[in-house]
């Protein structure tokens, strides 16, 4: 028997003269730093709420993904490993965005990078993330998009910048670049 074919879901950009709106929003609400690090890296959602000042080399400006965090069916979280193999990777985050980690770290309460704002022992629940990623684009007026086109954005943006696929790939996670392009 074979399963129906999944259905794709459209990727959607946010494009490059809606960035700043989006981010000037988030700052607004002190929320900058989890979706700027989205928007610098094309982390995934679960990465992000994975992530432990251990993680971060503050020195070196460096990020190592080893974790992810995602919902559990009836209520809790998981916290395990990145969804691939390559997922576990390090990458080198763009001057400003191992700043603006330096500069939450000078105030961090909690061995996670974006704790739970009720249970700081706890990371970030990946639906805040969402439910926060919503309201910002409402404040600002911009088109509503998933937490996951941001990665898509990211993505985007570094090629059009001339990143070459092979190195995306690795930033991204993916297994190989032909994924990535695609």
């Amino acid at each position: 028997r074979k399963l129906p074919k999944m259905e794709k879901r459209e990727m959607k950009v946010l494009p490059e003269e809606k960035i700043r709106p989006y981010l000037m929003e988030a700052d607004k609400r002190g929320l900058l730093a989890p979706f700027y690090l989205e928007l610098t890296t094309g982390l995934r959602r679960g990465e992000i709420c994975g992530l432990k000042w251990e993680d971060f080399d503050a020195e070196n400006g460096k990020l190592k993904v080893r974790r992810s965090v995602a919902k559990r069916k009836g209520g809790g979280l998981n916290i395990g490993e990145t969804k691939t193999e390559t997922g576990t990777r390090t990458i080198v985050l763009p001057p400003s965005t191992a700043e603006l980690l330096r500069k939450r770290k000078e105030t961090a309460v909690s061995e996670w990078i974006f704790p739970n704002i009720y249970e700081p022992e706890k990371p970030m629940h990946p639906d805040y993330a969402y439910h926060r990623l919503k309201t910002l684009l409402k404040q600002a007026e911009l088109p509503l998009i998933r937490f996951h086109d941001l990665r898509h954005t990211f993505a985007t943006h570094a090629l059009v910048s001339g990143v070459d696929a092979k190195t995306l790939s690795g930033i991204l996670g993916h297994t190989n670049a032909s994924f990535t392009l695609d």
